[in-house]
């Protein structure tokens, strides 16, 4: 019984040792691959599959892959039709992507704008590329605080704008930010 275990052992250490060679032949492949410039082949290559597809929008939230396929099958050959789903509830969001062939089929399938689609007018625009490190979203430094008129810092910290209620006399301009009595 001993022997058979011993056994057991060796076979797993020389299992373990075969598993690092495979790991460290994997990790040479992958800096290899990076140092050929994988990477901005899969921009370029991105940036190519994006030329090839549309945005719809006001998708009907019962609508399918296959039904949006039939839809835009007159456009051209469909390589991929992506319909987005929320990732916590698993409802769909409303719009779809769809990857088309060539790019001739992106401005036959853009003249299907405002369309019907399941009792709907869909949205059928060229997909943008996302370009990294410019956002849609990026509204500033300032969003959610409180911002002065006349350029004056924030004073206090009352996040949002929040001012205690003031009772009794209030002044306005500058003078408001100074306590209500101030002999100096």
């Amino acid at each position: 019984e001993l022997e058979a275990i011993k056994a057991k052992v060796r076979e797993m250490e020389k299992e373990d040792e075969r598993l690092k060679e495979l790991q460290l032949e994997a990790e040479s492949r992958l800096i290899m691959s990076s140092e050929a410039g994988l990477f901005p082949k899969m921009t370029e290559e991105k940036m190519e599959v994006d030329q090839r597809s549309i945005y719809v929008g006001n998708v009907d939230y019962g609508g399918t892959a296959e039904e949006l396929e039939s839809h835009f099958n007159s456009c051209g050959q469909i390589n991929r039709v992506a319909s987005l789903c929320d990732k916590f509830s698993g409802h769909p969001k409303g719009y779809a992507y769809i990857e088309f062939e060539e790019k001739s089929s992106v401005k036959a399938a853009v003249e299907l704008d405002e369309s019907m689609f399941r009792g709907r007018v869909i949205k059928v625009l060229p997909k943008r590329t996302n370009m990294p490190g410019i956002s849609t979203t990026d509204r500033g430094g300032y969003r959610g605080r409180f911002q002065a008129r006349g350029g004056l810092a924030q004073r206090g910290g009352y996040y949002g704008g929040q001012h205690p209620r003031v009772r009794g006399r209030t002044y306005r301009g500058r003078a408001r930010l100074l306590p209500w009595y101030f002999p100096y």
